[in-house]
């Protein structure tokens, strides 16, 4: 599905954003995409979707080179970007004119999300809030089927009820074809829909593994002492949030406990990512 290799990326000569980053997924994973500020999560978006042109290295996603722009790929991909740059036009409209460049798309299921969010067809999108455009958008990227989803901070804008039905239609519209990738701050909107967690930095990718690999090696729990096998810890309301090996028990990964272990410089990506 996706292969990145030794990909370099800058927007000018004095900084090189990406450095030789590698990165390999296989089709049907929800995967968060995470890093600091300023760390390139939007970039590595566009270049996946053919925004951007890489200055050097191999990118294969479903068998393109996004950058080429070949119409066999953009009908494959969907890309959901943080700034919205959208016509004032009705839905309606919207539909009718963008729809037949997407072979799968779902007329049906449209429908059915729309009625979800609580969307008018007629509505002028000119007119709608930045939030209901938001829904909006996720609504038709769903509709159109493609085998990747690209989203950028799609849950900014949203209010609370809005983002639960965010995740309710992302976990119930998608096939085991289809592949996910949402970049965001935000980890608490999607912390139950991702099966993969992707973190940057420094031009690279550091931490890429699945959410059962993790659960398998470590546990994510709460105390009031720091056990002495901890991995790493943070200081939490009552004692300490931590991370300690898994000695038989599952629980329930803490994303931004994780995140911030491995920026922090945790030696928890050791081990050999679960491809």
């Amino acid at each position: 599905m996706i292969q990145i290799n030794n990909l370099n990326f800058s927007y000018s000569k004095k900084r090189e954003l990406y450095k030789g980053l590698n990165f390999t997924s296989k089709d049907g994973s929800i995967i968060g995409l995470l890093g600091k500020n300023g760390a390139g999560k939007s970039t590595l978006l566009k270049i996946m979707a053919g925004l951007l042109k890489p200055l050097s290295g191999d990118i294969n996603i479903l068998n393109h080179e996004p950058y080429k722009r070949n119409p066999n790929y953009l009908q494959q991909v969907f890309f959901v970007n943080e700034e919205l740059n959208i016509p004032s036009v009705t839905i309606q409209c919207y539909t009718s004119s963008l729809r037949p460049f997407y072979p799968n798309f779902d007329k049906n299921k449209l429908d059915q999300l729309l009625n979800q969010f609580e969307l008018d067809r007629n509505s002028n999108l000119g007119k709608l809030s930045y939030g209901q455009k938001k829904k909006f958008i996720i609504a038709f990227a769903l509709s159109t089927n493609c085998k990747l989803l690209i989203m950028d901070e799609p849950t900014n804008g949203l209010d609370i009820p809005s983002k639960a039905q965010f995740r309710k239609v992302l976990a119930g519209s998608l096939t085991e074809e289809q592949t996910v990738i949402i970049s965001t701050h935000q980890v608490k909107d999607v912390e139950n829909l991702i099966d993969r967690i992707v973190i940057v930095e420094n031009g690279q990718v550091i931490f890429n593994n699945n959410l059962i690999e993790i659960t398998e090696q470590f546990s994510f729990s709460s105390s009031s002492t720091i056990p002495q096998d901890a991995f790493y810890n943070e200081v939490a309301p009552g004692g300490y949030k931590t991370i300690t090996p898994n000695i038989g028990i599952d629980t329930t990964i803490d994303i931004e406990l994780l995140f911030n272990a491995i920026i922090n410089g945790t030696k928890l990506n050791t081990y050999e990512p679960a491809l």
